[in-house]
């Protein structure tokens, strides 16, 4: 070891290049103005200002259209936390494609959102789904229920221990959430507690997502899984003539039923179906089909089910309850692409922030909850018609892929450009995608074929 030099620390700094600093305001994300065109193709900005949103109080407030659409921008260029949103802040060039002068700073979407409550909520919420919906040509559309549970770290209102399969004990958020399978949108959504049941509420947010949210869609079908399994919900959407598929709970009289079964048809090697009318001991509840799909797990090692009988080890059962008149293994491939919903709630949390936008006040957590829904379907739609159906890219491909590109404003003849820089090999394909924009206004007519 040489004198005079730390035994503990050796740093070697090397730099290629002479570093200077400029005052040139350059934006990170100069792509997102093809959000900004495919915005105003969809003419949401407008429907915004038909809403009660908050308005400010002093004359130099924020419009509240303008804090929305920067709450999804904030999103967008990956802001997870309101503290994130004051990234943008120093953005000039950002600010200036979405036509604004600043953006909005995190006291003020605190203010703004505190400013929801129940009632706001729910006038604003349904409408502009009803809204989003009617922008687009879907067919009959199926609607996937589910919950999902968001742990809190603090005590903020609502949020209470309950079911968390990750964090036992802490308190969570537990919300509701229909989802529209063919397009992989959002129908609706509703926050609540976090010691309320799956199917706590579910009748009334059916009622909103079919007759406000989704009024004028036809729903061809309903599945959910098994915290939904219960007479007041198979009740309600049988008087809507709405067909379902629903995962039954295993019940012990449905377990007694099953035990002793015989004659069992084979879908496929290692798997067995049966179905039989089951009548609750209930009286006054209908006798419904419910169909038992048994799997071999020798033969079948990766199959999912419960293990419902000690005695025979082997096998792992799903049940459902449905009113289609279909065979058994086509009602059993139905349900299970219901699987997606896993993803788009992984999406929602890891790309959207869903789990960590959160104020004390509950109504204005639910409000910015519901905002990024808004922002979800708005990314789903982009990349559907903009992108030539790139479904499966999530917001944080979509944010690499097209979003991260530098840019900067340049004044030329007293007339101001956006300058982005990519190379001339990518020109033509950026080119092409704001003439799609262009190309494409609403209705969208979404092929679910």
């Amino acid at each position: 070891m040489e004198p005079g030099i730390d035994s503990c620390v050796r740093i070697t700094w090397m730099v290629n290049l002479p570093i200077e600093y400029s005052d040139k305001p350059v934006t990170p994300f100069g792509g997102m103005a093809l959000m900004k065109a495919f915005i105003d193709q969809t003419g949401i900005r407008e429907h915004l200002a038909t809403l009660d949103l908050p308005q400010g109080g002093s004359n130099r407030a924020y419009d509240p259209v303008q804090i929305v659409e920067s709450f999804w921008l904030g999103i967008w260029t990956g802001a997870s936390r309101y503290i994130h949103c004051d990234w943008l802040r120093q953005d000039q060039t950002l600010a200036a494609i979405f036509g604004y002068e600043s953006l909005p700073s995190q006291s003020t979407y605190s203010r703004f959102f505190g400013k929801f409550s129940q009632a706001r909520n729910t006038a604003v919420f349904p409408a502009l789904q009803k809204w989003f919906f009617e922008q687009i040509n879907m067919g009959a559309v199926t609607v996937d229920f589910d919950s999902t549970v968001i742990t809190r770290e603090g005590s903020q209102e609502g949020s209470a221990k309950g079911y968390n399969p990750n964090r036992k004990g802490r308190n969570s958020h537990h919300p509701l959430i229909a989802f529209i399978s063919q397009t992989r949108m959002v129908a609706n959504a509703w926050l609540r507690p976090g010691n309320t049941a799956a199917c706590s509420n579910c009748v009334e947010f059916m009622r909103e997502t079919f007759d406000e949210a989704l009024a004028g869609v036809k729903v061809g079908l309903v599945r959910a899984d098994s915290g939904f399994y219960t007479d007041e919900i198979l009740s309600a959407l049988e008087e809507r003539s709405v067909n379902y598929i629903i995962a039954a709970k295993a019940y012990s009289n449905l377990k007694n039923e099953i035990y002793g079964m015989k004659d069992w048809g084979e879908a496929c090697p290692g798997i067995a179906v049966k179905e039989w009318r089951h009548q609750p001991a209930n009286p006054k509840a209908k006798a419904r089909r419910h169909i038992v799909v048994r799997k071999q797990s020798s033969r079948r090692p990766q199959a999912a089910g419960k293990l419902l009988f000690e005695d025979q080890p082997d096998y792992r059962f799903s049940l459902y309850v449905t009113n289609l008149d279909l065979p058994l293994d086509q009602i059993w491939n139905i349900y299970n692409s219901r699987a997606d919903c896993e993803n788009r709630i992984r999406e929602l949390k890891q790309d959207f922030g869903l789990d960590a936008f959160c104020l004390q006040d509950f109504w204005a957590t639910e409000a910015s909850f519901r905002f990024i829904m808004v922002a979800y379907n708005l990314i789903s739609l982009f990349r559907h018609f903009a992108l030539n159906s790139h479904n499966t890219a999530t917001l944080a491909t979509l944010r690499s892929y097209c979003f991260a590109i530098g840019g900067w404003v340049s004044q030329h003849a007293r007339k101001r450009v956006l300058k982005l820089s990519l190379t001339r090999s990518k020109r033509p394909w950026m080119d092409a995608i704001f003439q799609q924009i262009e190309a494409r206004p609403p209705p969208f007519a979404y092929s679910i074929a």
